[in-house]
């Protein structure tokens, strides 16, 4: 089993920055992806970005790309989602997910899932 909790979530005004962390624990060495998924009030869950545990080879939506950083400090087990000048649109709640396999933005592969963190950006 692997334990996914994220934080960073918050209020942040348009064009403003966050960034959310993703620690996880439990059975680690079993993670071959880890991504980043949200879901806004009425919408399904879609797919942010991913990156590779090893290697670290990323992958983004198109509408956060150049945007949004995923990056992982494999020492402490962790993976963050830098947001950059955020958008209303970008309000939604945020989860981390780890995978044992190639993933990328198929959510379905995905074993592991976080609970999620709030993020709201306000006009």
């Amino acid at each position: 089993q692997v334990q996914l909790v994220e934080s960073g979530g918050g209020l942040v005004q348009v064009g403003g920055s966050l960034r959310l962390s993703c620690a996880a624990s439990g059975r680690t060495f079993s993670m071959y992806t880890m991504g980043w998924f949200r879901q806004a009030p009425g919408k399904e869950r879609e797919f942010v970005a991913a990156i590779k545990w090893s290697g670290g080879s990323t992958y983004y939506a198109d509408s956060v790309k150049g945007r949004f950083t995923i990056s992982r400090d494999n020492a402490k087990n962790t993976v963050y989602l830098q947001m950059n000048s955020l958008k209303p649109e970008d309000t939604a709640v945020y989860y981390c997910a780890a995978a044992r396999s190639f993933a990328a933005q198929y959510k379905i592969a995905y074993d592991y899932w976080g609970q999620g963190t709030q993020v709201t950006v306000s006009s």
